[in-house]
């Protein structure tokens, strides 16, 4: 018998690694059973497994944006449906206000309880054993969710329910019973429905095999090494994150940053570091206020994106978790851009503002110039196909490195679409896709270039840009050169050239081409 009153360094390593093994296994899942091309090609979405409070403990190597908000939903659920929480339930929500990023960012989450034997796999019932030990999640970006552009990443929406439609701790799995006809009835039941609710269900599905193979995971794991062993690692791998934050926090100085975006409103950030403890206040006041557009991050978002950069500044292999936050006071006034009010739009804010955030952490610690700073959301549809991608472009440079070319950066991880899936999957044609050269700042430390991708449309279809960096450029630190805007623009059949906003909505026609131009990334320090 193992003491669990401190930790064997070699068996927190273990259980570090254990962990961080069942998130990626749940993906796999995810990934293998889906059926849309977000998830299964694209790899949006997110696996992690929480402690009997909701707190983060580990997940794999997703979309950090996703991941450091997830907790939020599943302390929510706790908190909404605590005493209700049954074996072989499991629970959807998308709510921006409760833990929920943006509206097409629907997490499944499924209360794990002790099983009752290892003879015996199935878990004790609920009288026995009422509350859960763990819970496990996964997040997928759905196609589509309703709203009033299809693939739900709607440029000028004012209001949340122009986004589509919102999933509360919602029970979609009762006591092992898959609730298809109610889950129907909410995806249909709204001003702007789902689009196709069959293509909702199958990932949804997708999504709770995932959390089943994280429960028996879970379940091996209790099983082997004892359920106070397990419970007590957790809480030694949070322990273990905190530590190595502070350790990065000791080193680090006090800075302030204001960034503006292409909108007008601007970011305000001051960071404060305290020796003594080594920890940090993190104060968000002079943000612009909640605004009429979809640029307004959930605080759940804006909290995601703080751990996120904290977490990138430890140099240790730890994974990222409820511990790294404990160092950190966030102060984000509510009624700003970056912890908003109901019913305030939020669909941009999850990947643009959630972008601009971390570049201006990054500014005010003066360790690396901003990325592009953008996700260039296009998505592009009809009743019968719609479709989403985030496309990479330039990251920046830091105090000894280059920044790099063509590369999703910070709060998304996914992939772009095979050209073959896409073209098979969807009427359009990928023209062009390559890099944008002399994009990246100059500098002792370059920019990472941006890229150019063209499609054309072989049918009518509406498309949507949801970007930014199209009016600012993204930022240049210690005397570096900032990187050249972004260009959205169409090309029409007859040859006409429209040019687009940061934002906006159009018509297609066959054979128009859609023509996306990212941003480099800013270059770090003076060429000497």
């Amino acid at each position: 018998m193992y003491t669990t009153s401190k930790p064997d360094p070699i068996r927190l390593e273990i259980f570090k690694n254990l962990y961080q093994f069942i998130a990626e296994q749940m993906g796999i899942v995810l990934q293998n059973t889906a059926t849309s091309v977000n998830i299964k090609e694209r790899l949006d979405f997110s696996c992690a497994i929480f402690d009997s409070s909701g707190l983060l403990v580990a997940n794999a190597p997703h979309i950090p944006v996703h991941l450091g908000s997830m907790s939020e939903s599943v302390r929510s659920l706790i908190k909404d449906k605590g005493d209700t929480l049954k074996s072989g339930n499991v629970y959807l929500s998308n709510n921006p206000y409760n833990g929920g990023t943006h509206l097409p960012d629907v997490t499944a989450i499924t209360p794990v309880f002790l099983e009752s034997s290892e003879n015996n796999p199935s878990p004790m019932p609920n009288a026995q054993c009422p509350m859960p030990i763990f819970f496990v999640a996964s997040r997928g970006h759905q196609a589509d969710i309703g709203g009033i552009t299809p693939g739900s990443m709607p440029p000028h929406s004012t209001t949340v329910e122009e986004e589509g439609i919102l999933f509360d701790n919602f029970l979609l799995v009762e006591e092992g019973n898959f609730r298809e006809t109610v889950v129907r009835q909410h995806l249909s039941n709204h001003t702007y429905p789902a689009r196709k609710p069959d293509q909702n269900l199958a990932d949804f599905k997708a999504q709770i095999a995932a959390n089943e193979r994280g429960v028996q995971e879970l379940s091996k794991m209790v099983a082997q090494y004892g359920i106070d062993t397990v419970q007590a690692y957790m809480t030694f791998v949070q322990a273990n994150a905190e530590e190595s934050v502070r350790r990065a926090i000791a080193v680090l100085k006090d800075g302030s940053f204001t960034y503006k975006m292409d909108n007008g409103a601007q970011i305000q950030v001051k960071v404060t570091i305290h020796p003594e403890n080594r920890s940090a206040t993190i104060d968000f006041t002079g943000t612009s206020l909640q605004l009429n557009s979809n640029f307004n991050a959930p605080k759940a978002v804006t909290q995601a994106a703080v751990l996120y950069v904290f977490r990138t500044l430890v140099d240790d292999n730890i994974p990222l978790n409820a511990g790294c936050l404990n160092p950190l006071e966030i102060i984000i006034p509510v009624g700003c851009m970056l912890n908003p009010i109901y019913p305030a739009a939020v669909v941009a804010g999850n990947v643009e503002t959630s972008q601009t955030i971390v570049d201006a952490l990054y500014g005010a610690l003066g360790v690396m110039a901003a990325s592009q700073g953008t996700m260039n959301n296009f998505t592009f549809g009809n009743e019968q196909y719609q479709y989403y991608e985030t496309i990479c472009g330039g990251s920046g440079a830091g105090i000894d490195f280059d920044g790099t070319d063509g590369v999703h950066s910070h709060m998304t991880n996914s992939r772009l679409t095979d050209p073959e899936v896409l073209e098979t999957r969807y009427p359009v044609l990928l023209e062009s896709f390559s890099l944008r050269p002399d994009s990246g700042g100059k500098g002792k430390y370059s920019g990472g270039n941006g890229v150019i991708r063209r499609i054309r449309f072989l049918e009518p279809m509406t498309a949507n840009i949801l970007s930014s960096h199209r009016v600012v450029p993204p930022f240049g630190l210690n005397g570096g050169e900032a990187g050249k805007i972004g260009r959205n623009w169409i090309q029409r059949q007859n040859g006409i050239e429209e040019n687009l906003d940061s934002t906006a909505t159009v018509e297609m026609k066959t054979r128009d081409v859609f023509v996306i131009e990212t941003p480099g990334g800013g270059g770090f320090g003076k060429i000497s």
